[in-house]
């Protein structure tokens, strides 16, 4: 296991007497892509903005490489960089005088480094171009290679994606597992496209009115959804969808000959059985895969997605 770069302990917040944020505790490792996930109002932003010391916390602490949030902000958030939503960029200069314009902020930046983290987000074609005229990939893609200028350790991007189309959604995912794996960056990833997730993420948290539900490989996590969709093929199908009904709890649906049901995966080979005792013809038993989606709905249950 790579070592814990970052450490929530007790992380809370409290506004007035209500609880926002309960009590969070987890580690974020270096080379792994996390990602963070939620309903609107489960606390997100708020954990976000106390990590990175924006919003300060009632109770706990964030550890970023053995620094305290709180009591050693500057060597603590030295280790951080992050990009919100698109970055703010200036369209009238070059993607180049950009970066420029933004090491001078921080000491020991030099031209070899802006160079280095242009060539890993594969900009160089276009550093000489005006940002006004780059795709919203492209600024994404260079509000990364300005986050990454001081070398962070983590990589801290909300919704890195929004506004995206399909290649360029898939570009910045490929970028942000490159970061990952040749850069051994830790990388937290807030999003509501689960899909994008699925495909980007080593780990996910999910956090539901504050409190963190779930922490698990993304891996781990699909095996684990119980309930299959599944589709049957067989015949007589009257017989088939009777078979069904004695045996299901939920309702069967039959669309051009195939029969759609929702089952707990254990059950499945106890339905094939009956069914061929009951002398059914099964032709085929298709078993949706789960999804990052499905999970993510059966921990905080349906009608709370973003």
């Amino acid at each position: 296991m790579n070592e814990a770069v970052m450490q929530l302990k007790n992380l809370t917040k409290t506004i007035g007497n209500k609880p926002i944020i309960k009590g969070l505790n987890f580690e974020i490792y270096s080379g792994e892509v996390f990602g963070f996930l939620g309903p609107n109002g489960a606390g997100k932003t708020t954990t976000i903005r106390m990590m990175v010391g924006l919003m300060d916390m009632t109770e706990g602490d964030v550890i970023i490489k053995g620094h305290s949030v709180k009591k050693e902000y500057k060597r603590a958030i030295r280790h951080v960089g992050g990009i919100v939503e698109n970055p703010e960029m200036y369209p009238f200069m070059s993607g180049w005088k950009n970066l420029r314009h933004y090491a001078r902020m921080i000491p020991g930046i030099t031209d070899e480094r802006i160079t280095e983290v242009v060539q890993l987000v594969g900009l160089e074609k276009r550093m000489k171009d005006k940002v006004g005229k780059y795709s919203l990939g492209m600024r994404q893609r260079l509000g990364i290679a300005q986050a990454l200028l001081h070398n962070p350790s983590i990589l801290i991007l909300d919704e890195p994606t929004n506004g995206l189309d399909p290649s360029g959604i898939r570009e910045i995912r490929s970028y942000i597992r490159r970061l990952a794996a040749e850069e051994g960056v830790a990388v937290i990833v807030s999003s509501h496209i689960l899909s994008e997730m699925e495909m980007m993420c080593d780990r996910i948290g999910i956090i539901k009115s504050g409190e963190l539900i779930s922490i698990q490989p993304v891996k781990e996590a699909l095996k684990q959804s119980e309930k299959k969709e599944v589709s049957l093929e067989a015949a007589p199908l009257d017989k088939a969808k009777g078979v069904l009904a004695d045996f299901l709890e939920g309702t069967v649906e039959v669309e051009q000959d195939v029969l759609n049901f929702t089952i707990q995966r254990d059950q499945i080979p106890q339905l094939i059985q009956r069914l061929v005792k009951a002398e059914v013809d099964v032709y085929s038993v298709n078993v949706k895969r789960s999804t990052l989606e499905d999970k993510f709905l059966d921990v905080i249950g349906e009608g709370s997605i973003e």
